[in-house]
C-alpha cells in the first residue's frame, strides 16, 4: 500500500459520516449513536419515545395485549411486551433509505385500554372505543397484538367513514363464521369487517394462505377477496405478488395486517396456530417493501405468543415487520405535508 493510498483511507475514516444528511435525519442518527445502550432503560416498540397521549403525533405505536379470541394456543396477550424487548430495530431502512423518526412524530403510547377482561365481546368493544379515540386525534395507528381478533375493532374505527382496502399476510384467511358461540374469534375478523361495511372485499388481498382450515374460508371467495395461497406465491414470485397486491388495493386507503403465522414456523415458532410451508422472512419483507407509495392508513403485526419460542426470534421478526410497515406510513405522511 502506498503512503498516498493510506493517507486517503485515514482521511475517509475521519470524515463526519452524517455530513450530507438533512438536519432531522442527522439528529435521529446522532441520538441513536450517542444514546443509552440498547439493553438499558424501558423497552418500547421500535425504541420509540414513550408517550401518554396522542398530542402532536403522526403515528402511534400501540400494543393490544388481548388474546381471548384464540381457538388454539393462547399467549398472544404477551406479544406487545415481547416485541418491546426487541428495540434494536432501525432507525434506518437500508433499502428504501427511510428514516421514519426523522420524517414524522412517532411514539409508543402504551397498550390499548382493554384492562383485565374475561369477556371476548366486551373486549372487542373496548378495543374499538380506544381506536375511535386514536382516529379522533388524527393519528395513524400501527399496532402489535394480541390475537387477530383485534383487527376487526381497529378496522371499525379506521373504516368508519369509508370502507378500506387490505393487504393481509397470513396462513389463514380469517373469514370464518361464528365459532363457539361468538363471531369475534381470531378466525373471523375480516368477515366481520366486510359485513360491517368497513372493509371492501374487492380491495382485499390475502397472501400466504395454506393449511387444513381452507374449507372455512369460502366467504373470502364469495365476497370477491383475492386469495394467494403459498403455492401461488412460490409460483409467481415476490415481484408478481406485489404487482397483484397493488392492482387489487389501487389508490384508495389501505390497511396492512401481518400475522406472524404467515411465516414458516422455522422463522416464527412463537405463535398460536403455526402452519408449516410458509413465507420466508425475506419474502415477507419484499412484499411489504413493494407496497411503498400506497395510501397505507394503518397496520398491525399480530399473533406473537412468545412462550412458544425460547429463542425470541418470533418477537424479533415481528418487530422487523413492524418497522417495515411504519416506514411505509412515515413516508406517506411526510409526502402529504
Amino acid at each position: 500500500m502506498t503512503d498516498e493510498k493510506l493517507a486517503r483511507i485515514r482521511e475517509l475514516a475521519e470524515r463526519d459520516p452524517f455530513v450530507e444528511l438533512e438536519p432531522a435525519a442527522r439528529a435521529v442518527l446522532e441520538e441513536a449513536m450517542s444514546g443509552p445502550a440498547l439493553y438499558e432503560g424501558v423497552g418500547t416498540l421500535l425504541g420509540a419515545p414513550l408517550r401518554e397521549d396522542f398530542s402532536e403525533l403522526d403515528i402511534a405505536l400501540i400494543g393490544v395485549a388481548f388474546d381471548l379470541g384464540v381457538v388454539h394456543r393462547p399467549g398472544a396477550r404477551f406479544g406487545p411486551r415481547a416485541v418491546r424487548n426487541e428495540n434494536r430495530i432501525g432507525p434506518y431502512h437500508h433499502v428504501s433509505r427511510i428514516l421514519p423518526f426523522a420524517l414524522c412524530e412517532i411514539a409508543d403510547v402504551g397498550d390499548a385500554a382493554v384492562g383485565l377482561n374475561f369477556d371476548l365481546d366486551s373486549g372487542i368493544r373496548a378495543i374499538e372505543d380506544y381506536y375511535h379515540r386514536v382516529v379522533d386525534a388524527g393519528v395513524i395507528p400501527v399496532s402489535v397484538g394480541g390475537d387477530h381478533s383485534i383487527t376487526y375493532p381497529i378496522l371499525k374505527a379506521l373504516g368508519r367513514d369509508r370502507p378500506v382496502g387490505l393487504v393481509h399476510i397470513d396462513a389463514h384467511c380469517d373469514t370464518g363464521p361464528e365459532w363457539g358461540g361468538s363471531k369475534f374469534h381470531h378466525g373471523g375478523p375480516f368477515r366481520n369487517a366486510a359485513v360491517a361495511g368497513v372493509l371492501d372485499p374487492e380491495r382485499t388481498i390475502q397472501i400466504g394462505i395454506r393449511g387444513g382450515a381452507e374449507f372455512i374460508w369460502q366467504f373470502s371467495y364469495d365476497s370477491g377477496m383475492t386469495v394467494l395461497h403459498i403455492e401461488d406465491v412460490h409460483r409467481m414470485g415476490v415481484e408478481a405478488v406485489v404487482a397483484k397486491a397493488r392492482e387489487v388495493v389501487g389508490d384508495g386507503p389501505t390497511y396492512v395486517s401481518f400475522d406472524v403465522d404467515g411465516l414458516d414456523p422455522v422463522y416464527a415458532p412463537g405463535t398460536g396456530t403455526p402452519e408449516v410451508g410458509g413465507l420466508t422472512t425475506a419474502e415477507a419483507q419484499g412484499i411489504l417493501r413493494g407496497l411503498q407509495g400506497l395510501d397505507v392508513i394503518g397496520g398491525d403485526v399480530v399473533e406473537v405468543a412468545p412462550e412458544y419460542d425460547a429463542t425470541s426470534n418470533t418477537a424479533l421478526t415481528a418487530a422487523t415487520m413492524l418497522f417495515e410497515i411504519t416506514c411505509l406510513i412515515a413516508e406517506r405522511v411526510s409526502k402529504r405535508r
